[in-house]
């Protein structure tokens, strides 16, 4: 069955439970599956009324809500196209994507959103209907309060008549470089991925499951998994604003969330400071647990028995230490799938030990998020997991990682140039993502091959095989490496100053610091000396030329909003060495 059948199916089955809940304020709303179906036919019926019809574009560019599920949703059962847009994304980017779709309808979330929006209309000369998730103060004819829109609409609506080959969405790349290319995604894509899931994880229900949707849903890994949770009769809590995450964690209490490695890196650096501010006593304890937990993950990885003995000794840590830790994070997350960029081994073993086993994946938005995963039984911590089934993977030229796949794009839209520069002859999908496959067929990414730097020694450098052991430093917020050209490694590094503040004596004045102070502080012996020993010790074992040989401390972290980094918090690295510029060649000097 296709997934808007699926989800049709649900809502007469399990009318009474928990579709979708959501925060207004400090209350929790719930919508039951009938009454998430209802909104969702109102809205069909509203657009109906619009005149959207099959493959017309319609446009959500707003943070997680219920409406953008709703939207979403209700877009496909009317056989139109959804297209979602960041809703960091700037002028530039979103009048693009509206350009290039000729969408007439979008949701936005707010007044940045509706700003860009407006912004857009004049330069291209035309009006768009524009829907609001939240009250606005604008009175312009052509924007609607979405919830006012779609109450008067009939709560039934057959679904329209859809193909698998018919498009169910066209996702924009955030991309680190270049132009943002649409990814075309059909129905039969979402449907492969279902199929796909429930055979390799082997879910007997998840009618019981609860997720948190943490990441954007404009990304293609948080959409798929939310759309397969709910296509498998699970509830869906949504989170608007990211930065909420711990107390909507202890609030909500959800049992799955998806994540990317950056979200597990900061959760490891944290636990890492408080373990290292504890008594002797208290360390010993949590070194102790850790050895006994990694025990008995290893048992478990390997579906080997655990002897009573150690798994006693696991009860008692884990009521002592580990349940604790759990705690901060909701205390019901059991499945934890984990994607977008590598996750080091390290803090992979860290997190089984403690009882909650990280799900790595890999996949892309081509591929419609995930193709391989860490399976259940005997994963292998540092890989990238074992195909799906029907998935099929190969290794190409340059190592480049080649999938054949019911899930794989239909293409990029009105740009057939560039969708054939990314298939094979035999019609594998280029990845761009270098790999190699051991002998019981778990992938390993050893880098992007785009980003694969030549020094001009001739070197290549794989930049996330240095940057990652830097960002899981617990004093490093953010790190970039800087090689390509240039006749050695460098870097740029954002200290974690709150770490500094905690840690050390000679900051313990401070409780906050300005940008100024943090460039005084950059410039103190002792930080200098200080990161020289951080970065020298991690890269003991580095080969000579990966060697970072000068780096620059920086006062500020980069973020979305300054399109310094993409929403899954990779690094722009195009926008970065340009906004750098003068410092990086400062270090070459």
């Amino acid at each position: 069955m296709k997934l808007i059948e699926l989800l049709e199916k649900n809502s007469k089955i399990l009318s009474n439970k928990n579709a979708i809940s959501y925060k207004e304020g400090e209350n929790l709303i719930i919508l039951t599956w009938k009454e998430f179906w209802n909104k969702v036919c109102q809205t069909a019926n509203g657009l109906h009324t619009l005149d959207v019809k099959k493959g017309d574009c319609v446009g959500i560019f707003a943070q997680n809500s219920k409406d953008w599920v709703i939207m979403d949703v209700a877009v496909q059962i009317l056989g139109a196209v959804t297209i979602p847009i960041y809703a960091t994304n700037n002028y530039a980017q979103t009048e693009y994507i509206i350009k290039q779709t000729e969408m007439q309808h979008i949701l936005v979330g707010d007044t940045p959103q509706l700003e860009i929006l407006k912004s857009a209309e004049t330069h291209l000369n035309k009006k768009l209907h524009i829907f609001t998730s939240h009250i606005i103060n604008d009175e312009a004819e052509n924007i609607t309060y979405f919830p006012d829109f779609i109450k008067n609409f009939s709560t039934e609506r057959n679904i329209a008549e859809i193909s698998d080959e018919d498009l169910a969405t066209i996702l924009y790349t955030s991309g680190t470089t270049g132009t943002p290319k649409g990814v075309m995604l059909t129905h039969g894509c979402f449907k492969n991925v279902i199929n796909a899931h429930n055979k390799f994880f082997g879910f007997k229900d998840l009618y019981s499951m609860k997720s948190l949707a943490f990441l954007p849903l404009s990304h293609i890994f948080e959409r798929a998994w939310s759309l397969y949770v709910l296509s498998q009769g699970g509830e869906i809590a949504i989170l608007e604003d990211p930065k909420n995450i711990l107390n909507t964690l202890k609030q909500v209490k959800p049992n799955a969330m998806c994540a990317v490695p950056r979200f597990y890196e900061k959760v490891y650096q944290t636990l890492v400071k408080k373990i290292d501010s504890a008594s002797p006593t208290k360390q010993k304890l949590f070194k102790k647990a850790l050895e006994i937990g990694a025990k008995v993950a290893d048992k478990k990885r390997t579906d080997s028995p655990v002897p009573f003995l150690l798994n006693l000794k696991f009860k008692f840590f884990d009521t002592l230490v580990f349940k604790k830790i759990k705690k901060e994070l909701g205390g019901n997350l059991e499945f934890l799938p984990c994607g977008g960029a590598m996750l080091k081994k390290e803090i992979a073993e860290f997190f089984a030990a403690i009882g909650l086993p990280v799900i790595v994946g890999y996949g892309l938005t081509e591929t419609t998020a995930t193709v391989t995963a860490l399976p259940t039984k005997n994963p292998v911590y540092g890989s990238v997991g074992i195909p799906l089934p029907g998935v099929d993977i190969k290794i190409g030229a340059e190592d480049e990682i080649l999938v054949k796949y019911g899930g794989v794009m239909k293409g990029y839209y009105k740009n057939e140039e560039e969708t054939e520069k990314v298939f094979t002859e035999d019609g594998y999908f280029k990845t761009g993502d270098a790999g190699r496959i051991d002998e019981n067929g778990n992938l390993f990414i050893v880098d992007r091959i785009k980003d694969l730097m030549k020094t001009s020694n001739g070197k290549y450098i794989a930049p996330q095989t240095i940057e990652i052991p830097l960002q899981s430093h617990p004093e490093i917020s953010q790190a970039m490496v800087i090689a390509e050209g240039k006749p050695y490694v460098s870097a740029v590094i954002v200290p974690d100053f709150e770490t500094l503040i905690e840690k050390y004596q000679e900051f313990k004045n401070y409780v906050s610091l300005t940008i100024e102070e943090k460039k005084k502080l950059l410039e103190t012996p002792f930080i200098k000396e200080k990161f020289e020993k951080i970065v020298n010790d991690i890269q003991k074992e580095f080969a000579s030329y990966e060697k970072i040989k000068k780096f620059k401390l920086l006062p500020e972290e980069f973020t979305i909003e300054k399109g310094e980094i993409t929403p899954t918090l990779k690094i722009k690295r195009r926008v970065v060495l340009e906004k750098l510029n003068a410092l990086i060649e400062g270090m070459y000097a």
